[in-house]
């Protein structure tokens, strides 16, 4: 579904940030800017956003900050709009985290209290995404806020009122949309992952 299809009221769109070095080698991400692939990926993608934006929000780390002005918006930074923190794994891959710390990586995956990396646990995560949903919800017209994958997955389980585990069970390409809307403090999803052809 077009995101710039839908007349509702009180609409949030998460867009997850361009691609990046660390995204495409499917490393844990430290605060990397855009490559020029990513720069170019993200004015791509305004161009299929619906013309009228009321606000538009950004997550502080520099691969948000730069596809919002990539899409051509001045966005107010949002620091509950940051990626999980990943601690000691950050900048590392999956396969590095197997071999160092399988135990911890299974723990992590399987118990949403679990932070092995020392950083945040996915029910810290969902916490700041609920304040950020609270603060949002019911503002009139359309809110963009350019963020990254954990984010929008915690926004989805919020917003369906899953239970955390469900987090990994949601797919959030790089420049992928997906819509929420309000009502009555209320969310529901009505476009998860959609992108651009």
């Amino acid at each position: 579904m077009d995101p710039s299809e839908s007349g509702m009221s009180g609409r949030l769109l998460l867009v997850r940030h361009a691609p990046t070095s660390a995204t495409r080698r499917a490393r844990f991400p430290t605060d990397e800017p855009l490559d020029e692939a990513g720069f170019v990926a993200a004015r791509k993608l305004a161009k299929s956003l619906p013309e009228r934006i009321d606000r538009s929000l950004s997550s502080p780390l520099a691969r948000a900050r730069q596809t919002a002005e990539a899409m051509g918006f001045v966005a107010a930074v949002d620091d509950d709009l940051r990626e999980c923190d990943f601690g000691s794994w950050a900048g590392l891959s999956l396969q590095d985290v197997r071999e160092s710390d399988a135990e911890g990586l299974s723990s992590w995956f399987a118990d949403a209290e679990a932070r092995p990396h020392g950083g945040e646990s996915l029910t810290q995560v969902g916490e700041r995404v609920g304040r950020f949903l609270t603060r949002v919800a019911g503002r009139p017209g359309t809110t963009l806020a350019v963020t990254h994958a954990g984010v929008v997955r915690a926004a989805v389980v919020l917003s369906l009122s899953r239970a955390v585990e469900s987090f990994w069970r949601i797919d959030i390409a790089p420049l992928s949309v997906t819509e929420l809307h309000s009502r009555d403090d209320v969310w529901t999803v009505s476009c998860l992952n959609w992108r651009p052809r």
